[in-house]
């Protein structure tokens, strides 16, 4: 649910297509798809009864569960067989447009250089400093390709380096359940020490005395962060000591470390509402202040800055958030002062601090801006973007005392660059600029834009679309259409070589700036939750019909993604507009949402009631009811769909998107294509390893291109 599942849609130009007849509309004849048996479950609330015929699907150690999931798998590598040389063909194009031996731009900090690299035919990256100099020895703290040789799966969680950097605390996760292991290492000697601490949510805070850790334990069931631990290195684990325990289940904590290395900070936060508690680092063993103590939608986060706490806060009905500033040692809400006040047209997202000056991260109108305020109050500007399709982000800054901003710039047709500029100096200079390899791509060939819907209520929403040069809007090309839409999570257009693959065959690409995200401020997310929900979705249907009416496609070219909180608006809109859509992507799908939201058992559940609501209140379980995909499968034609997930999924359980698949397969009057592929063992994030998802992005080409009867 949680999680944010960005299609990653990212060539060497192509130039011929080639149609076939040779398509899985004429391949499922051939094959039987899985029967599913059913076991009608009743289930209660509220004197209201629903059935579920798919509830024992819930259960993967019943081999009878597994067995479903892998016939299903069969059935899906027979339906797309045909499909398997262009698969093949689509990862190998999407790869070579990928620098295999690359690395990332180099950050000082500490008196170290630290970078990170990938080798040719290596599918992990390889951590690694130098010492005050670029063209010092090099060090290898951690080589994930010999680290991930064991497993199925692997994934480097934090890595955190202690203050006299000689120790590194690192976390790993074998499984793709999001439950870290922590483990330290000399850096000196290259020993691992025998503190084994599992179940960690993946990241470590040293304190200033280099013998101090502070980490989050997750809940064995639910998998919520809800207790903060101290170590002491050479400690028996079971000596760790609680620091904090989070009571409140709808509440997750965390534990960092202010960029001036002054303070030890731990935080809870729900969707609508945070509380933080600090500490001198250099005093490990004392006991956290709080910060401010929680008032029900007050939500705020905190950076420190000399002796002052600024403060992003959305206080006195601040929708959008204002800045303030109060002293450290009177840090309640009484004393903070205004530095920069609320704006209806602006969102503040995010502020970095630097000794000299203050970078603000803010969204006018859908776009990212990025204002630069000196302390002496000398100089107040924006940094300089004119395209209406891109994205702009404060990158990686952990240099206190740097006069160097970095950030990241893309946009829909222009490759990702990390740009370092010199605040004192304003002069820029772009470090890197993303290599797109394997066939001469020139951004001048594509063409990106924006337009505005006018929704059935009359709002206006943005959609941000890319596509080849040369294109005749004439109603007949292929449309990818993609959105997320909720946690106020915004999907910026961003660029994505991998995307070139269906661009260079004729696609369409488009985002939906639905609400749900804070795309256009903080009342774009307040009216597309809760009981505004169905915005969201319907927000997406008008944009649909925007593009059918308006020639860029028909509803015979018309294709629909999203994942995770996407896949529920994939589900919603298949119930409600079927005919819109010849195919639809629905990746880690959350479509059995009443039934989720009432089980307090499974993770992320008590967290998302501020989103969904919570069901066992009658008014928001009658709502959600109304909209669930599962609760709304009913007997009528559907799309052509692909729906994956994982097994190890600790975001959307596997069994949603099984049940939905089921049902669907047992109510719909179509012969349409109905896929379910299960990786069996990876998690919410997909395969590991740096290639290992152009697999999965290419089995998702090759169903949207075989659709169109495209085979090369």
């Amino acid at each position: 649910m949680g999680r944010i599942h960005i299609i990653t849609l990212v060539s060497f130009i192509f130039v011929f297509s080639c149609k076939d007849n040779n398509t899985m509309i004429n391949k499922i004849k051939d094959f039987k798809y899985p029967i599913v048996k059913k076991e009608p479950k009743q289930l209660v609330a509220h004197n209201d009864i629903r059935i579920d015929n798919y509830y024992w699907l819930n259960d993967k150690k019943n081999p009878e569960v597994i067995k479903y999931l892998e016939d299903e798998n069969a059935y899906t590598k027979n339906v797309m067989a045909h499909t398997e040389p262009f698969q093949k063909a689509l990862f190998e194009e999407m790869k070579g447009r990928i620098k295999e031996d690359d690395s990332s731009v180099p950050y000082k900090l500490n008196g170290y250089w630290y970078l990170t690299r990938y080798e040719i035919g290596k599918g992990y990256p390889i951590y690694t400093r130098r010492k005050e100099h670029l063209d010092a020895k090099e060090e290898v703290l951690f080589d994930c390709n010999l680290m991930a040789k064991d497993h199925d799966y692997f994934a480097m969680g934090g890595i955190s380096i202690s203050p006299d950097n000689t120790m590194a605390a690192f976390t790993t996760d074998t499984v793709s359940r999001r439950k870290y292991t922590l483990q330290i290492k000399n850096l000196v000697t290259g020993e691992i020490y025998p503190d084994v601490i599992k179940n960690t949510s993946g990241s470590v805070t040293w304190a200033n005395d280099n013998k101090t850790l502070f980490y989050t334990i997750k809940d064995d069931v639910t998998l919520r962060s809800h207790k903060i631990i101290k170590h002491k290195l050479f400690t028996d684990t079971k000596a760790d000591v609680e620091v904090y325990y989070e009571a409140d289940d709808t509440y997750n904590t965390f534990v960092y470390k202010t960029k001036s290395k002054k303070y030890i900070v731990i935080g809870s936060s729900s969707t609508l509402t945070t509380e933080y508690r600090f500490l001198n680092a250099d005093n490990p063993d004392a006991e956290f202040t709080i910060f401010q103590e929680r008032v029900e939608g007050l939500d705020y986060s905190i950076s420190h800055y000399k002796d002052r706490f600024y403060i992003l806060a959305n206080i006195d009905g601040a929708t959008n958030f204002k800045l303030l500033k109060t002293e450290d040692n009177n840090t309640t809400k009484e004393n903070w002062k205004e530095v920069i006040p609320h704006r209806e047209s602006v969102l503040l997202e995010d502020i970095e601090i630097f000794k000299d000056y203050l970078i603000v991260n803010e969204r006018e109108n859908g776009l990212n801006k990025l204002r630069i305020i000196s302390w002496n109050g000398e100089e107040d500007y924006f940094l300089p973007f004119t395209s209406e399709t891109y994205t702009a982000y404060i990158g990686n800054n952990p240099d206190f005392d740097s006069d160097v901003l970095r950030y990241g710039y893309n946009s829909l047709t222009t490759p990702s660059a990390v740009i370092d500029y010199h605040l004192k100096t304003k002069e820029s200079v772009t470090k890197k600029e993303q290599q797109v390899l394997g066939g001469g791509f020139k951004k001048e060939n594509y063409e990106s834009k924006r337009i505005w819907v006018t929704a059935r209520d009359g709002v206006k929403v943005a959609m941000s679309i890319v596509y080849k040069k040369g294109l005749k809007l004439d109603g007949t090309n292929p449309v990818l259409q993609y959105a997320y839409g909720s946690y106020g999570s915004t999907i910026d257009p961003s660029f994505s070589s991998i995307r070139l693959s269906l661009l260079d065959r004729g696609f369409i690409y488009a985002i939906a700036h639905i609400r749900g995200s804070e795309y256009l401020g903080r009342s774009w997310y307040e009216n597309g939750k809760l009981l505004t929900k169905k915005n969201t979705f319907t927000d997406f249907v008008d944009c649909s019909k925007y593009l059918i009416d308006n020639n860029y496609t028909s509803n015979k070219h018309l294709y629909a993604y999203g994942g995770s909180a996407g896949g529920l608006l994939m589900g919603v809109i298949i119930n409600t507009n079927p005919e819109l859509y010849h195919g639809v992507l629905a990746a880690v799908p959350f479509v059995d949402v009443v039934t989720t939201m009432l089980d307090d058992t499974i993770p992320l559940t008590t967290g998302e009631y501020d989103e969904w609501g919570n069901p066992n209140d009658k008014t928001y379980y009658n709502y959600m009811k109304s909209y669930s995909p599962y609760d709304n499968v009913e007997a009528q034609n559907y799309p052509h769909m692909l729906v994956t997930t994982g097994l190890h999924d600790s975001q959307v359980q596997y069994w949603e998107p099984a049940k939905w698949v089921a049902k669907l397969r047992d109510l719909k009057t179509d012969n349409n294509v109905l896929l379910l592929e299960t990786d069996m063992n990876s998690g919410h994030g997909g395969a590991s390893g740096r290639f290992e998802s152009l697999k999965e992005v290419a089995l998702e080409y090759a169903f949207l291109l075989d659709l169109e009867g495209i085979s090369k």
